[in-house]
């Protein structure tokens, strides 16, 4: 699978709150990083949608060379 432009080289710190629907950018041409603005129009990508399930602290990969699910940090950016 084709990994999205290098956004950042650190993830991003969200509150997520339980029931709020969240679109991660996977193409890396989002302007509102970590979430898609719609950038990725025409080249291929979509979004990661989802719906928290609970409330928690997480890390978005701003790299977009994670392979975990809901676009959340792997550690990628550590090799680039």
């Amino acid at each position: 699978m084709e990994k999205g432009k290098i956004a950042g080289k650190t993830p991003i710190k969200v509150s997520l709150e339980k029931g709020k629907k969240y679109a991660w950018c996977s193409c890396g041409e989002s302007k509102n990083q970590p979430y898609c603005d719609g950038a990725h129009k025409g080249s291929g990508f979509s979004p990661t949608v989802f719906v928290a399930e609970e409330s928690k602290d997480v890390h978005f990969c701003t790299c977009k060379q994670t392979d975990r699910e809901m676009g959340l940090c792997n550690g990628a950016h550590k090799a680039l």
